[in-house]
């Protein structure tokens, strides 16, 4: 039998950041797959992918912390720890950002909840890895909602990552958007992360003045969410 992967999405998911540490250094990102396994112990999961370097902090260290995030967290917050690499940058400048008793770093920006783990079993599963840790730390940071996975990709648009465990390639082309009224500028979308540049409002926060096509960016512009180049732009369909 085929699976129709419209069936998987059918399944029901939230946005968390997933932190923890190597020495001195911390490293987090965005997880859609952390769930409750058993409650006496308490024991929650996460599942990782075997190239990212949360990942192998986890796997050294033995602990994780969980962030469940809120449904008013920024695309530029979730574009920090969802499509920029730890190699790269540290995701944790500039953040108010406590360590938990594990030694994990709480990401309690835009989280309604946090708890923490200590790894006490693991399963291979390919490309990714399950931790189940026991639960040794956990609480409540805010009373917002928590955002779904759904939410995520409905309302704020959000693409899913290469490395997540939902990634299915390319994602199905949107239905047409109705044609801009002639004299008016086309939005572009970032093929990264689904951000989407709309010309009457601009990009403020780096120095881009509503009305300003997308043509006439400066080269050296990027994607406030994933700092993906112009290049990774495409008009909206």
């Amino acid at each position: 039998m085929v699976v129709d992967k419209a069936a998987l999405r059918a399944l029901s998911y939230g946005l968390y950041v997933v932190t923890a540490r190597k020495g001195d250094r911390r490293n987090g990102q965005i997880a859609n797959t952390v769930m409750q396994v058993t409650a006496e112990p308490c024991q929650i999961a996460v599942v990782l992918n075997k190239a990212n370097l949360t990942h192998e902090f986890v796997a050294t260290s033995g602990a994780f912390a969980v962030a469940v995030l809120g449904e008013d967290t920024p695309m530029a917050y979730i574009g920090r720890f969802g499509f920029k690499s730890g190699r790269e940058t540290d995701k944790f400048a500039d953040l108010s950002c406590a360590d938990g008793e594990t030694g994990c770093p709480l990401a309690t920006d835009y989280a309604v909840a946090v708890l923490e783990a200590r790894v006490v079993s693991t399963l291979d599963v390919g490309t990714h890895t399950i931790f189940v840790g026991e639960a040794v730390a956990g609480q409540k940071v805010a009373d917002g909602r928590p955002m779904t996975y759904a939410y995520y990709h409905t309302v704020l648009k959000g693409k899913t990552g290469k490395n997540a465990p939902t990634y299915s390639g390319a994602a199905t082309a949107p239905p047409p958007s109705p044609q801009p009224r002639e004299g008016t500028m086309k939005k572009y979308v970032c093929q990264v992360c689904g951000y989407v540049y709309d010309p009457a409002q601009g990009d403020a926060d780096s120095g881009i003045a509503a009305g300003t096509p997308f043509e006439q960016l400066p080269d050296n512009w990027v994607c406030p969410v994933c700092g993906a180049g112009k290049d990774q732009f495409e008009p909206e369909a």
